[in-house]
């Protein structure tokens, strides 16, 4: 049985044609450790995220893979019970061990999360907040930059008649794909989305998934996802966590179907 299922797997990634060369590195982690008390939440993390990919942190609930995100564009600050230590370089820059300013280390950072969080104005406001945190101000290139990130999430067509209507008049899946254009507008160079079709309807969560697939052309995209075929249908690099750890990484096509622990090799075999 478990033979027939990794077969299965392996005709789906072989279908996707997924494909992964030698890419930079955007991204370096080394030696990374999370602890709130005694509780040793990251384990020394170590793992490099290739430029304008697809990586995949993959794992079960409670793993650590949201916590890792959190590192990435230090959210962690705001949890005073959190210690942390290792280096995280983004282009060089050591961000856990230098007086890095915040906000601009965010703005190279699109976050989208499980659940849309559009900020209690209109569509267009939305889109315009997050050019105004660049310093835009003026209206005819916010007219124009909110007209180009509402194509690139496929929106623009959906919205063009009612960009002054509530934010929140919007269905869950076009919320979700209004904060990641709301995102894109400060010009990230990585995008973090932390499960972001966990809340989705299917026809919904394919249109995310079909638009990370155009964007990982312009950025980088970080993917923490609970679910295999998600995964797999994705991943151009992946890193199976497990109680914070990260047990296996590597390529998509290597790992699934060739997998060197028994972790993984359970993990796959209940189909999560």
């Amino acid at each position: 049985m478990y033979t027939q299922k990794i077969e299965t797997m392996t005709d789906t990634i072989e279908q996707a044609n997924i494909e992964v060369d030698t890419t930079e590195s955007i991204l370096k982690i080394k030696s990374l450790n999370v602890h709130a008390g005694d509780n040793h939440i990251l384990k020394n993390i170590n793992l490099e995220i290739p430029k304008n990919k697809i990586t995949v942190l993959l794992g079960p609930s409670g793993c650590g893979k949201t916590t890792l995100l959190k590192c990435i564009n230090k959210l962690t600050d705001l949890y005073k019970e959190l210690k942390v230590s290792g280096n995280i370089f983004i282009e060089q820059d050591d961000i856990l061990n230098s007086s890095t300013n915040l906000p601009v280390l965010r703005q190279k950072m699109g976050l989208l999360s499980q659940r849309p969080f559009p900020l209690p104005v209109s569509i267009y406001k939305n889109v315009a907040y997050g050019l105004k945190l660049k310093g835009i101000r003026d209206n005819k290139l916010i007219d124009y930059s909110v007209e180009k990130h509402l194509r690139e999430t496929g929106l623009w067509n959906e919205v063009k008649n009612r960009l002054h209507d509530p934010a929140t008049s919007l269905s869950i899946g076009q919320q979700q794909r209004l904060c990641l254009a709301r995102g894109l507008a400060v010009k990230p160079r990585i995008i973090l989305a932390d499960e972001p079709t966990s809340a989705l309807d299917p026809t919904s969560s394919k249109i995310i998934e079909n638009l990370f697939h155009d964007l990982k052309k312009h950025y980088t995209i970080i993917l923490v996802t609970h679910v295999l075929r998600q995964a797999i249908r994705l991943a151009d690099n992946v890193a199976f966590m497990y109680y914070g750890e990260i047990v296996e990484q590597g390529k998509p096509e290597k790992l699934f179907k060739d997998p060197e622990t028994e972790k993984l090799r359970k993990y796959m075999l209940d189909g999560n």
